[in-house]
Protein backbone atom coordinates (compact mmCIF):
# COMPACT_ATOMS: atom_id res chain seq x y z
CA UNK A 1 0.00 0.00 0.00
CA UNK A 2 2.53 2.29 0.67
CA UNK A 3 4.41 1.45 -2.25
CA UNK A 4 1.46 2.44 -4.34
CA UNK A 5 0.81 5.69 -2.40
CA UNK A 6 4.26 6.89 -2.93
CA UNK A 7 4.08 5.90 -7.04
CA UNK A 8 0.57 8.26 -6.94
CA UNK A 9 2.57 10.43 -5.12
CA UNK A 10 5.04 10.68 -7.81
CA UNK A 11 2.77 10.69 -10.55
CA UNK A 12 1.21 14.41 -8.79
CA UNK A 13 4.01 15.62 -8.58
CA UNK A 14 5.00 15.01 -12.06
CA UNK A 15 1.93 16.51 -12.96
CA UNK A 16 2.40 19.10 -10.87
CA UNK A 17 5.44 20.65 -12.45
CA UNK A 18 4.35 20.05 -15.94
CA UNK A 19 1.94 22.11 -15.22
CA UNK A 20 3.88 24.20 -13.03
CA UNK A 21 6.55 24.84 -16.53
CA UNK A 22 3.31 25.46 -18.78
CA UNK A 23 4.08 28.74 -20.48
CA UNK A 24 0.64 28.77 -22.03
CA UNK A 25 -2.51 28.58 -19.61
CA UNK A 26 -5.74 26.97 -20.07
CA UNK A 27 -8.17 27.70 -22.45
CA UNK A 28 -5.22 29.22 -24.94
CA UNK A 29 -3.56 27.11 -27.86
CA UNK A 30 -0.35 25.52 -26.99
CA UNK A 31 2.68 26.59 -29.08
CA UNK A 32 2.54 23.20 -30.63
CA UNK A 33 -1.23 24.18 -31.87
CA UNK A 34 -0.52 27.49 -32.19
CA UNK A 35 2.39 27.05 -34.80
CA UNK A 36 0.21 24.34 -36.74
CA UNK A 37 -2.69 26.98 -36.95
CA UNK A 38 -0.44 29.56 -37.81
CA UNK A 39 1.13 27.76 -40.45
CA UNK A 40 -2.02 26.61 -42.62
CA UNK A 41 -3.09 30.69 -42.12
CA UNK A 42 -0.19 31.96 -43.76
CA UNK A 43 -0.62 29.35 -46.62
CA UNK A 44 -4.49 30.75 -46.71
CA UNK A 45 -3.04 34.17 -47.13
CA UNK A 46 -0.51 33.61 -49.55
CA UNK A 47 -3.52 31.69 -51.73
CA UNK A 48 -5.19 35.05 -50.91
CA UNK A 49 -2.30 37.23 -52.22
CA UNK A 50 -1.81 34.91 -55.16
CA UNK A 51 -5.33 34.39 -56.74
CA UNK A 52 -7.27 37.62 -55.81
CA UNK A 53 -10.34 36.88 -58.27
CA UNK A 54 -11.15 33.06 -56.18
CA UNK A 55 -11.05 35.56 -53.46
CA UNK A 56 -13.17 38.20 -54.47
CA UNK A 57 -14.56 40.00 -50.68
CA UNK A 58 -14.42 39.14 -47.20
CA UNK A 59 -17.15 36.27 -47.49
CA UNK A 60 -14.58 33.71 -49.52
CA UNK A 61 -11.60 34.70 -47.31
CA UNK A 62 -13.88 34.12 -44.22
CA UNK A 63 -14.98 30.61 -45.84
CA UNK A 64 -11.24 30.09 -46.18
CA UNK A 65 -10.51 31.02 -42.85
CA UNK A 66 -13.30 28.93 -41.34
CA UNK A 67 -12.18 25.90 -42.90
CA UNK A 68 -8.52 26.48 -41.06
CA UNK A 69 -10.39 26.17 -37.67
CA UNK A 70 -12.42 22.97 -38.87
CA UNK A 71 -9.43 21.03 -39.78
CA UNK A 72 -7.59 21.98 -36.05
CA UNK A 73 -11.30 21.71 -33.93
CA UNK A 74 -11.05 25.07 -33.04
CA UNK A 75 -13.00 27.84 -33.25
CA UNK A 76 -12.49 31.83 -34.05
CA UNK A 77 -13.24 32.43 -30.35
CA UNK A 78 -10.60 30.57 -29.53
CA UNK A 79 -8.07 31.43 -31.90
CA UNK A 80 -8.64 35.56 -31.53
CA UNK A 81 -8.33 34.65 -28.17
CA UNK A 82 -5.22 32.97 -28.24
CA UNK A 83 -3.80 35.46 -30.26
CA UNK A 84 -4.65 38.27 -27.75
CA UNK A 85 -2.89 36.45 -25.58
CA UNK A 86 0.30 35.92 -27.62
CA UNK A 87 0.27 39.06 -28.72
CA UNK A 88 1.11 40.21 -24.73
CA UNK A 89 3.55 37.31 -24.89
CA UNK A 90 5.98 38.24 -27.71
CA UNK A 91 8.68 36.19 -26.71
CA UNK A 92 6.77 33.32 -26.96
CA UNK A 93 4.98 34.02 -29.65
CA UNK A 94 7.90 34.72 -31.69
CA UNK A 95 9.48 31.58 -31.21
CA UNK A 96 6.24 30.35 -32.58
CA UNK A 97 6.53 31.99 -35.65
CA UNK A 98 10.03 31.33 -36.22
CA UNK A 99 9.18 27.83 -36.15
CA UNK A 100 6.42 28.33 -38.35
CA UNK A 101 8.96 30.50 -41.15
CA UNK A 102 11.40 27.28 -40.90
CA UNK A 103 8.51 25.26 -42.21
CA UNK A 104 7.37 27.27 -44.64
CA UNK A 105 10.99 27.66 -46.24
CA UNK A 106 11.39 24.12 -46.32
CA UNK A 107 7.60 23.59 -48.07
CA UNK A 108 10.31 24.85 -51.58
CA UNK A 109 6.71 26.38 -52.96
CA UNK A 110 5.30 29.38 -53.83
CA UNK A 111 4.16 31.42 -51.34
CA UNK A 112 4.01 34.57 -52.79
CA UNK A 113 6.09 36.59 -49.87
CA UNK A 114 9.25 33.91 -49.45
CA UNK A 115 12.33 34.91 -48.14
CA UNK A 116 15.13 35.02 -51.03
CA UNK A 117 18.42 33.74 -49.80
CA UNK A 118 20.57 35.13 -48.01
CA UNK A 119 22.88 38.03 -49.45
CA UNK A 120 26.08 37.03 -50.60
CA UNK A 121 29.04 38.16 -49.05
CA UNK A 122 30.39 41.05 -50.38
CA UNK A 123 33.60 43.15 -50.34
CA UNK A 124 31.75 46.39 -51.40
CA UNK A 125 31.48 49.26 -48.55
CA UNK A 126 27.63 48.89 -48.48
CA UNK A 127 24.82 46.22 -49.80
CA UNK A 128 21.07 45.89 -49.21
CA UNK A 129 20.21 42.43 -47.83
CA UNK A 130 17.24 42.91 -47.46
CA UNK A 131 15.20 39.20 -47.89
CA UNK A 132 11.97 40.16 -48.46
CA UNK A 133 9.32 41.83 -50.12
CA UNK A 134 10.05 45.63 -49.78
CA UNK A 135 6.94 47.16 -48.67
CA UNK A 136 4.22 45.87 -45.89
CA UNK A 137 0.71 46.88 -44.91
CA UNK A 138 -0.21 46.50 -40.95
CA UNK A 139 -3.94 46.16 -39.81
CA UNK A 140 -6.14 44.91 -37.69
CA UNK A 141 -7.51 42.07 -39.82
CA UNK A 142 -4.06 40.26 -40.55
CA UNK A 143 -3.60 36.79 -39.23
CA UNK A 144 -0.32 38.08 -38.62
CA UNK A 145 0.45 41.51 -38.41
CA UNK A 146 4.10 41.55 -39.25
CA UNK A 147 7.26 39.64 -40.94
CA UNK A 148 9.87 37.54 -39.85
CA UNK A 149 13.25 37.69 -41.38
CA UNK A 150 16.18 35.70 -40.94
CA UNK A 151 19.42 35.60 -42.72
CA UNK A 152 22.18 33.94 -43.09
CA UNK A 153 24.92 34.17 -45.69
CA UNK A 154 26.99 31.33 -46.88
CA UNK A 155 30.39 33.11 -45.71
CA UNK A 156 30.19 35.43 -42.62
CA UNK A 157 29.97 39.10 -42.85
CA UNK A 158 32.83 40.97 -41.62
CA UNK A 159 33.80 41.72 -38.30
CA UNK A 160 32.38 45.18 -36.91
CA UNK A 161 29.80 45.12 -40.23
CA UNK A 162 27.12 48.01 -39.34
CA UNK A 163 23.35 47.03 -40.10
CA UNK A 164 20.74 50.00 -41.04
CA UNK A 165 16.85 48.99 -41.06
CA UNK A 166 15.10 51.49 -43.22
CA UNK A 167 12.04 52.16 -44.16
CA UNK A 168 9.25 55.01 -45.21
CA UNK A 169 5.63 55.28 -42.90
CA UNK A 170 2.36 56.28 -43.21
CA UNK A 171 -0.70 55.33 -40.94
CA UNK A 172 0.75 55.98 -37.43
CA UNK A 173 -1.03 58.42 -35.14
CA UNK A 174 0.20 59.32 -31.58
CA UNK A 175 -3.22 57.85 -29.86
CA UNK A 176 -2.74 54.44 -31.18
CA UNK A 177 -2.00 51.92 -28.04
CA UNK A 178 0.02 50.02 -29.64
CA UNK A 179 3.05 50.94 -32.40
CA UNK A 180 5.07 48.84 -34.87
CA UNK A 181 7.70 46.84 -32.89
CA UNK A 182 10.80 46.36 -34.67
CA UNK A 183 13.81 44.12 -33.48
CA UNK A 184 17.07 43.36 -34.90
CA UNK A 185 19.70 40.86 -33.68
CA UNK A 186 22.91 39.87 -35.23
CA UNK A 187 24.78 36.53 -33.87
CA UNK A 188 28.55 36.55 -33.51
CA UNK A 189 28.96 33.06 -31.95
CA UNK A 190 28.95 33.53 -28.63
CA UNK A 191 27.85 37.15 -28.56
CA UNK A 192 24.88 38.51 -29.67
CA UNK A 193 23.89 41.88 -30.15
CA UNK A 194 20.04 42.90 -30.21
CA UNK A 195 17.95 46.11 -30.76
CA UNK A 196 14.77 46.84 -30.15
CA UNK A 197 12.64 49.72 -31.10
CA UNK A 198 8.96 51.30 -31.81
CA UNK A 199 7.83 54.11 -34.23
CA UNK A 200 6.43 56.51 -33.32
CA UNK A 201 5.38 58.95 -36.16
CA UNK A 202 5.41 58.95 -40.03
CA UNK A 203 7.68 59.67 -42.49
CA UNK A 204 11.51 58.21 -42.97
CA UNK A 205 12.51 55.92 -39.89
CA UNK A 206 16.05 53.71 -39.53
CA UNK A 207 17.04 51.51 -36.93
CA UNK A 208 21.30 51.22 -36.35
CA UNK A 209 23.38 48.33 -35.36
CA UNK A 210 26.87 48.03 -34.72
CA UNK A 211 28.23 45.10 -34.34
CA UNK A 212 31.00 43.50 -32.66
CA UNK A 213 34.70 44.82 -34.31
CA UNK A 214 36.53 42.01 -33.45
CA UNK A 215 33.98 38.87 -34.49
CA UNK A 216 32.27 37.74 -37.79
CA UNK A 217 28.68 38.37 -38.01
CA UNK A 218 27.23 34.50 -38.83
CA UNK A 219 23.76 35.50 -38.80
CA UNK A 220 20.92 38.63 -38.85
CA UNK A 221 17.67 38.38 -37.42
CA UNK A 222 14.69 40.08 -36.56
CA UNK A 223 10.86 41.22 -37.18
CA UNK A 224 8.67 44.21 -37.54
CA UNK A 225 5.47 43.66 -35.93
CA UNK A 226 2.35 45.36 -34.74
CA UNK A 227 -0.13 44.07 -31.96
CA UNK A 228 -3.12 43.82 -33.78
CA UNK A 229 -5.35 43.86 -30.36
CA UNK A 230 -6.46 47.25 -30.75
CA UNK A 231 -9.07 47.77 -34.03
CA UNK A 232 -9.11 51.15 -33.79
CA UNK A 233 -6.66 52.27 -36.74
CA UNK A 234 -6.75 51.73 -40.33
CA UNK A 235 -3.66 50.33 -41.65
CA UNK A 236 -0.29 51.30 -41.25
CA UNK A 237 1.95 51.32 -44.70
CA UNK A 238 5.28 50.23 -44.40
CA UNK A 239 7.42 51.21 -47.91
CA UNK A 240 11.03 51.49 -49.87
CA UNK A 241 12.10 48.95 -46.73
CA UNK A 242 15.69 48.19 -46.46
CA UNK A 243 18.31 46.58 -44.78
CA UNK A 244 21.92 47.75 -45.71
CA UNK A 245 25.43 46.01 -44.22
CA UNK A 246 27.89 48.49 -43.98
CA UNK A 247 31.80 47.50 -43.56
CA UNK A 248 33.66 48.23 -40.37
CA UNK A 249 33.99 52.20 -40.47
CA UNK A 250 32.26 52.71 -43.26
CA UNK A 251 28.61 53.89 -41.93
CA UNK A 252 30.46 56.49 -39.62
CA UNK A 253 32.51 57.76 -42.54
CA UNK A 254 29.43 57.79 -44.48
CA UNK A 255 27.24 60.47 -41.42
CA UNK A 256 30.43 62.45 -41.13
CA UNK A 257 29.80 63.08 -45.17
CA UNK A 258 26.40 64.18 -45.01
CA UNK A 259 27.17 66.82 -41.85
CA UNK A 260 29.55 68.33 -44.66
Amino acid sequence: MRNKLHRYGVVLLVGALLIACSKVPDGILSEKKMQAVQLDMQLAEAMVEIDNKAFPDDTYKEALYQSIFRKHKITQAEYDTSLVWYGGHLDIYMKVCDRVMAELAKLQKDLGDVQAAAAPTTKQDSVDIWPRRTYLTLTPKSLFNGVVFDIKPEVNYSSGSSFVLGMTVWGVDKSMPYKPELRLSVDQGDTIVTVNDKIQHDGYYEMILKSVPTKQVKRVYGHIFMNNADTSYYKVYLDSINLMKYNYGRLDAIKKDSIK
